[in-house]
C-alpha cells in the first residue's frame, strides 16, 4: 500500500469536505423531517415516503434514507418489510410515565453526585438556566399575542430545557449516567410530540428549574434532589394530562 506525497515528500493530508458536506445535508435532512413530524404536519399511521421527501426537499433519496434510519431510532418513524416507513403512534399513557420515571431515576442520581457542584459548574448552570428563562419567556409573548409558537422558538425552548439537566449530568462524576440519559433523549421527542406547541407548563418548568438551581447553589444535596425529583414527577403529571 502507498501513500500519497507532496511535493517535499511530507504525506498528503485526505480532503475531509466531502464528508462534512454529506453530513451536514444529511442532519439538515433529519432536521427537516424532524420538523414535520413534531410540528403534526404528517398524522400518526401516515406513510412516509422517501422518494417524495426528497422531492420536497430538493435532495436525493440517499440523505433522506439515512435520516430515517436516525428517526426510526426516536420511535418516531416505524418501518416495516415491503411497507416502508410510518409515523408511529404516540407514546401510550403507560409509556409516557415509564419514561419520565427512567430519566427520574437517572437524574436524580446525577443530581446525589454533582452537589457540591464546582463554581464553574455553577456558573454553567446559571447561564443555561438563564437561556432557559429567555426562551420561555419568548414562547410566552408570542401566545400573549394568540399565535402558535413556531418550530424554531419551539426547539430552542426545549434545547435550553435539555442544556439545564446536560449540565447537571456532565458534572456528576459519572459519564454513563449522561449516556444513558442521552440514550433515552430522543424517546422524549416523542412525548414533545404528543404535547404539541403549546408549551402550556413553560412558567412550571422554569420555576421547577429554579427550584433545582437555588438547591444546587446552597450545597444542599438532599434539597436539589427534592426538587429534581419534583420537577419530573410534575413533568410526567403534566403529560399524562395531556394525553
Amino acid at each position: 500500500m502507498t501513500t500519497s506525497m507532496t511535493s517535499d515528500g511530507a504525506p498528503l493530508e485526505p480532503d475531509l469536505g466531502r464528508p462534512v458536506e454529506r453530513r451536514a445535508l444529511r442532519d439538515g435532512v433529519y432536521d427537516a423531517i424532524l420538523e414535520l413530524l413534531l410540528e403534526g404536519r404528517v398524522k400518526p399511521g401516515a406513510s412516509l415516503s422517501i422518494d417524495a421527501l426528497a422531492r420536497q426537499l430538493g435532495v436525493s433519496p440517499t440523505p433522506v434514507r439515512e435520516a430515517m434510519v436516525q428517526l426510526e431510532h426516536t420511535g418516531l418513524v416505524t418501518r416495516a418489510a415491503l411497507k416502508g416507513y410510518r409515523v408511529a403512534p404516540p407514546l401510550s399513557a403507560e409509556r409516557m410515565s415509564e419514561l419520565v420515571d427512567a430519566r427520574t431515576i437517572l437524574e436524580v442520581a446525577a443530581v446525589r453526585g454533582a452537589v457540591p457542584m464546582s463554581d464553574a459548574a455553577l456558573l454553567e448552570l446559571k447561564a443555561a438556566h438563564s437561556d432557559h428563562v429567555l426562551a420561555g419567556d419568548h414562547v410566552k409573548r408570542v401566545r400573549a399575542r394568540n399565535d402558535e409558537p413556531g418550530w424554531s422558538a419551539v426547539r430552542r425552548y426545549y434545547t435550553a430545557d435539555w442544556a439545564f439537566h446536560r449540565v447537571i449530568l456532565s458534572h456528576c462524576g459519572n459519564q454513563y449516567l449522561l449516556q444513558l440519559a442521552e440514550f433515552l433523549s430522543p424517546q422524549v421527542h416523542r412525548l414533545r410530540q404528543l404535547l404539541g406547541h403549546g408549551l402550556t407548563d413553560v412558567d412550571q418548568a422554569l420555576a421547577e428549574h429554579g427550584d433545582i438551581l437555588d438547591a444546587i447553589a446552597a450545597g444542599d444535596n438532599e434539597r436539589a434532589e427534592n426538587a429534581m425529583r419534583t420537577h419530573l414527577l410534575a413533568v410526567r403529571a403534566r403529560s399524562l394530562a395531556e394525553s
